[in-house]
């Protein structure tokens, strides 16, 4: 039986911090796994910007994409992403034009709108809540200006960044996001990953009102997905318990490391809280390689997107390894065979 095409294939890292671990034993997983991720395929590795977040280690986004990237030494590495309302343009411009200037060819730079954390880490981010609807798309106007080559006069400039190209990609959950990726020719990474309501209404519009650019000639969509592949059905949704655990904790205002996983987790939820994980992390594909796969393959063609963002929030880092390990094989359509070594 042919198996149904996959499209090309990315990681999403959070650099999980766990109850029994640190900061350091995160981003050294983080490492370990972006060199597994190179070997077995994947597109690009991305990691996120999130403040005050105990169970992440990937605030300072740049420093840990340039600990990636030297790490690594073909796949592409970035931002997914940085939240420019709590930097000015410029600064993001040095810091991603350095990491081009350090690695050529391999970085990416996501943009959200997003605080990526409460309203008084935003205050102690950015000294100031004040906000304006049309300051995001001006900052990334401004950024892409900074990427291109120096005009005659121009006294600011981003050194290094002035003249990189450094690709600029749209994030977001909401039209906004999509339409602005439209209207500015980008590519647009959709975070249906945790709030997919808006998934299939933003595709429509980012693909319809897309207007090719310098940067982009056609609409490029990648979509997020939840994957928690193990051998076995009951493995796997053991292993997504302590996502789900994590999700409901933040969603109740209770953030705090990746907790271990737990049998039969679902059984002590209400059925309110169920419900709200139900339709927060329906974009999610538990189980064995084979459901696995068949759960993106629909996916896939649901969206019609041009890659896949795979994240694997999972407790035990072997775990993750063997669950981004199954995603790469069914990708290439090859049963997985990789074990995992003892810890």
């Amino acid at each position: 039986m042919t198996m149904p095409h996959l499209p090309p294939l990315s990681v999403l890292d959070l650099s999980p911090i766990t109850e029994e671990g640190s900061a350091s034993v995160a981003l050294t997983n983080t490492l370990d796994l972006a060199r597994h991720a190179e070997k077995w395929g994947f597109n690009r590795y991305w990691l996120a910007e999130h403040h005050n977040m105990t169970g992440i280690a990937s605030a300072a986004t740049a420093v840990v994409i340039g600990h990636v990237a030297g790490g690594t030494s073909t796949i592409r590495v970035g931002a997914g992403g940085v939240m420019l309302p709590n930097h000015a343009p410029l600064v993001i411009a040095e810091q991603f034009g350095t990491l081009e200037a350090l690695y050529p060819g391999r970085i990416d730079l996501g943009l959200g709108r997003a605080p990526g954390t409460d309203q008084l880490t935003s205050r102690a981010l950015r000294r100031t809540l004040q906000s304006d609807p049309d300051e995001f798309p001006r900052d990334v106007m401004e950024l892409q200006h900074y990427f291109r080559a120096t005009e005659p006069g121009q006294v600011v400039q981003a050194v290094p960044g002035a003249g990189l190209g450094v690709p600029l990609w749209i994030l977001g959950s909401s039209l906004f996001g999509a339409q602005l990726a439209a209207l500015a020719g980008l590519p647009y990474a959709f975070a249906s990953h945790f709030a997919p309501a808006a998934l299939m209404q933003a595709i429509k519009l980012y693909r319809s009102e897309f207007r090719p650019s310098e940067q982009l000639a056609a609409p490029h969509l990648m979509v997020g997905l939840n994957v928690f592949a193990a051998d076995t059905v009951e493995e796997a949704k053991v292993l997504r318990s302590s996502h789900q655990q994590s999700f409901l904790s933040l969603r109740q205002g209770r953030p705090g490391p990746l907790p271990p996983p737990v049998e039969e987790f679902e059984e002590t939820l209400t059925p309110q809280e169920k419900q709200m994980l139900d339709n927060s992390l329906s974009c999610s594909a538990v189980g064995p390689p084979e459901a696995v796969r068949a759960a993106m393959a629909n996916f896939a063609a649901r969206t019609q997107a041009d890659e896949l963002l795979i994240t694997s929030h999972i407790y035990d880092h072997a775990n993750r390894l063997r669950s981004f390990e199954i995603v790469a094989e069914m990708g290439r359509g090859v049963p997985s065979t990789w074990t995992a070594a003892t810890p």
